[in-house]
């Protein structure tokens, strides 16, 4: 007999174990591969609606699922960096490094204070493939009018989102859309 506890762990999921087994590199291009699946979804689950009820309905829909997603996301990061909510700019910048678009798209923060910054989404995976198909921009305005604003107001209740440019609007080759996040006192 045993004079020492045995102690009992719970076996950890199959598809958790293989991830202990992979180096930086495959978790690397797992993230990447992930966050393209879930972006994959996010697109066929709109072209769906579209095709059943179309546009208009479509974007009301995704509006709805953005306003409630980007909070769980925001919410999780936080969790994730231990990032209290009210940490102002410096904090949703972090976190908006960490969302899934951030690991297909270009972004980038300018103009930033401890007060404002100005986030832009330099290359869009959506936008980018519209394009090359000769298609026009993906209107997104109302959408991420809502995602961004919750997301930034779930980082920092004080944080007040403004659209720059967000398409339909027109918008400068050098980015698809601009953001301003200001903190209010």
């Amino acid at each position: 007999m045993s004079t020492q506890t045995e102690t009992t762990i719970e076996p950890l999921d199959e598809g958790v174990q293989l991830l202990n087994r992979l180096s930086k590199e495959e978790l690397i291009a797992i993230i990447i591969d992930d966050a393209k699946n879930w972006l994959a979804h996010d697109g066929l689950w709109f072209q769906a609606i579209e095709k059943t009820h179309g546009m208009e309905v479509a974007i009301e829909a995704d509006r709805a699922a953005w306003e409630k997603f980007t909070v769980i996301e925001a919410k999780r990061i936080m969790a994730r960096l231990g990032i209290e909510p009210g940490g102002g700019i410096p904090a949703l910048l972090e976190c908006l490094k960490h969302r899934l678009y951030a690991r297909l798209n270009l972004q980038q923060a300018i103009e930033v204070s401890d007060s404002r910054a100005v986030f832009r989404m330099v290359d869009c995976r959506v936008q980018s493939a519209r394009k090359r198909r000769g298609l026009d921009d993906f209107p997104c305005k109302s959408v991420g009018i809502v995602e961004y604003s919750e997301f930034a107001r779930t980082v920092d209740p004080r944080i007040q989102t403004r659209c720059l440019s967000c398409p339909p609007d027109a918008h400068p080759e050098e980015f698809w859309c601009a953001w301003e996040f200001s903190l209010e006192s």
